[in-house]
């Protein structure tokens, strides 16, 4: 147990890459990479499924990230795109129950939203970074429109912080690609919205 907890500290400034690269002496060190991004992709699922289906999500990203460590690139840095990119998929083959929560939100704001918690809290989380509240309902109609590749983009950026090139290395297609489908989007959420754009970040150059 010593040495796991000295391995612990020793791991702590490490990139990710790093602490893989060691598993092939020491497969606990993972728990290392758990800990870092477990929240994170916990809460990206969340967004995109609820709390029920997130706990499955993240939970069999990290099942998935554990069985495959030994295929994972250690020139990249960060793990974190890779983590993402699992959980995506995963997350696509809930496409129908995404769809639906995105269509209970958009019909509770047109209904006046008298209790928004029957949708297990999704507007406070659906509606980044807007202040009206007028516009969730629309938001969540609008990212339901969107074709399943254009709102993975979309979503990776704004919710889950990656770059265009992350996002490129997660859903493993060319940073061009993800660019186009970005900008689409982006353009829709905007026409959506009247103008406005909740999912505009720093990688946003329009």
């Amino acid at each position: 147990m010593g040495v796991v907890t000295r391995d612990v500290c020793t791991a702590a400034g490490q990139t990710d890459a790093q602490i893989i690269g060691r598993m092939h002496g020491d497969p606990a060190l993972f728990d290392i990479i758990f800990d870092r991004y477990y929240p994170a992709i916990h809460g990206y699922a969340s967004r995109r499924l609820g709390r029920d289906l997130a706990d499955d999500v993240a939970a069999e990203t990290f099942l998935v990230a554990f069985d495959h460590w030994r295929r994972y690139d250690t020139t990249q840095h960060s793990a974190r795109p890779w983590l993402f990119g699992i959980a995506s998929n995963l997350i696509a083959r809930h496409q129908r129950t995404e769809a639906r929560r995105y269509r209970a939100l958009a019909r509770a704001e047109q209904a006046g939203a008298a209790d928004r918690d029957s949708i297990d809290g999704a507007a406070d989380r659906i509606a980044v970074r807007l202040d009206a509240q007028a516009l969730r309902g629309r938001l969540a109609a609008a990212l339901e429109e969107l074709a399943p590749a254009d709102r993975e983009v979309v979503l990776l950026v704004a919710w889950a912080d990656l770059t265009c090139e992350d996002v490129a290395r997660a859903l493993e297609v060319p940073a061009g690609t993800v660019r186009s489908r970005l900008h689409r989007a982006r353009r829709r959420v905007r026409a959506a919205l009247g103008g406005a754009d909740p999912t505009a970040t720093g990688e946003d150059s329009e």
